[in-house]
């Protein structure tokens, strides 16, 4: 699969979730390629933007998309990495904000202890 063609699968079943693909579609493809890049790597689709651990049990929160995704868009209008986005900050009527680590710290060392 090419990034390409997991942004045109995912696109739709994720905009019919009221969720929407950051407008910048270079920045997008790079992160489905790293999507691919860790499916390939662990065996699931870990968020690009976080150390995964290797192990989908402990990695289950960063699944994309994560667990965090829900409260980041709620809250800032993207996710974590700016792969999902809401309609109003693709139009940029919210402000684009940095939006800040909700994984547990701990769950972020495991990330650097079990990575080859």
């Amino acid at each position: 699969m090419t990034p390409e063609e997991l942004y045109e699968k995912l696109r739709p079943l994720q905009e019919a979730k009221g969720y929407f693909f950051n407008k910048d579609k270079a920045f997008v493809l790079d992160l489905m390629e790293s999507l691919l890049i860790n499916r390939e790597r662990y065996g699931y689709m870990a968020c690009p933007c976080r150390l995964a651990s290797g192990k989908r049990e402990l990695d289950q929160d960063i699944l994309c998309p994560c667990v965090y995704r829900e409260p980041d868009v709620a809250e800032f209008g993207a996710c974590y990495c700016g792969l999902y986005v809401s309609k109003e900050w693709n139009e940029g009527s919210v402000p684009q904000e940095t939006v800040p680590e909700r994984r547990d710290p701990e769950k972020l060392m495991a990330g650097l202890l079990f990575e080859e």
